[in-house]
């Protein structure tokens, strides 16, 4: 919805809302935030709640003393684990210069920028994500330990499976912030567990999943655990990856996902360091069945790329990232080599090549490819690249 500011104020006084979070990432994904009083909220729309930069990754080098936050409308939600009187709000917020211009270092707006360019040439994105995570136990002292919260494994059911029933309020708190998820079930870890989202347009879908972890770390602190999302939270278990799915199609209607699977397959080491954003990032990579050669699959889904298809259109499973990276970025630099394999016409090379080309082998490596890459360049400000690289 787009609404009005009278809109907003009644949304506000149904809900009796007495907060409003202004959400937004920095470079690196992290969400960051700062809450206003209701009377704050014609002055955000109109010219921003301004906020110091010099200490958020990527933004540093903006010029002149503030950033402003713009919230977007329609992504106003009740957060549900609230108090029902004097209840809190979210919005995600567009990070604008002091002259009201968009902040190029705002990733919301690269993915924008993306977007546009992709509308430009006729075709239309869409994104899911299937996303892994460990729930461990704390100690007497509330502190974290490396205690799984179970010990069972794939689709396990309960009792064994302790964490239906989180997964459950994780599911229902996302539903009534408006979100739509689609599956979850235990994972092959102890304690691990994933949760899948039906695919929607780049920009929702990655608002999507900085919504899903910030449910997922609230839920899983509300009943006394600690919900990890690192690549390899256990060193002898399998990590946790952040598979995308990826569906492409030209305003004909015409499926042109294979193309774009082509294109992130040439660019996917440029971009590896910005999908993979940690050391252990690079440990995961080959061990229990995650991808670590360039290569893709129709037949099953150990490649780096699962291809499918179902009545007529192309699903393609990107497997290598994992859910430190920023949605945002990861997106926009999905679409970007997409629209490359798409404009060229690309054709996939020999599938699940066993010669396939190795993906960085660790992160100084893919820091190497990213700072020599005319692609990443043209994409990604160099404050960000830095952010990344130092």
């Amino acid at each position: 919805m787009n609404e009005t500011l009278d809109e907003i104020m009644e949304y506000i006084e149904r809900e009796d809302a007495k907060f409003i979070r202004l959400a937004f990432r920095d470079a690196l994904g992290v969400q960051k935030n700062i809450s206003v009083m209701p009377s704050e909220i014609k002055k955000a729309l109109e010219d921003g709640i301004p906020i110091n930069p010099n200490d958020i990754a990527g933004f540093e080098g903006c010029k002149g003393a503030n950033l402003y936050l713009k919230p977007d409308p329609s992504t106003l939600a009740v957060l549900p684990w609230r108090p029902d009187s004097g209840r809190v709000v979210r919005m995600f917020c567009d990070v604008c210069t002091s002259d009201g211009k968009a902040f190029p270092g705002d990733t919301r707006k690269i993915l924008r920028d993306a977007v546009k360019k992709a509308k430009q040439a006729g075709i239309q994105f869409r994104f899911s994500s299937e996303a892994e995570f460990y729930l461990f136990k704390k100690d007497d002292n509330g502190e974290v330990t490396n205690i799984p919260y179970d010990d069972a494994g794939y689709m396990d059911i309960a009792p064994k499976d302790r964490g239906e029933n989180i997964r459950r309020e994780i599911c229902l708190t996302i539903e009534k912030m408006g979100l739509i998820p689609e599956r979850s079930h235990h994972e092959r870890g102890p304690g691990q567990n994933e949760i899948d989202f039906h695919y929607g347009k780049p920009l929702k879908a990655a608002d999507q999943m900085t919504t899903f972890k910030m449910v997922v770390g609230t839920v899983a602190d509300r009943n006394g655990l600690f919900a990890d999302f690192s690549p390899v939270p256990l060193q002898d278990k399998p990590g946790n990856g952040y598979h995308i799915n990826i569906y492409a199609e030209d305003n004909n209607g015409n499926d042109v996902c294979k193309y774009a699977a082509a294109g992130i397959l040439e660019k996917i080491s440029d971009m590896t360091l910005f999908l993979n954003p940690s050391d252990g990032s690079y440990t995961r990579f080959g061990n229990s069945n995650a991808p670590d050669r360039i290569n893709w699959s129709a037949q099953n889904e150990s490649g780096l790329l699962y291809v499918s298809e179902s009545k007529g259109t192309t699903r393609v499973e990107l497997r290598s990232p994992d859910a430190l990276s920023n949605p945002y970025l990861a997106y926009a630099l999905l679409i970007h080599a997409g629209l490359y394999g798409i404009e060229n016409k690309l054709m996939l090379p020999k599938e699940m090549d066993p010669e396939g080309i190795l993906l960085p082998k660790s992160r100084i490596q893919a820091c190497e490819i990213a700072m020599d890459s005319d692609f990443i360049k043209g994409i990604v400000p160099k404050e960000i690249i830095e952010s990344y690289t130092l």
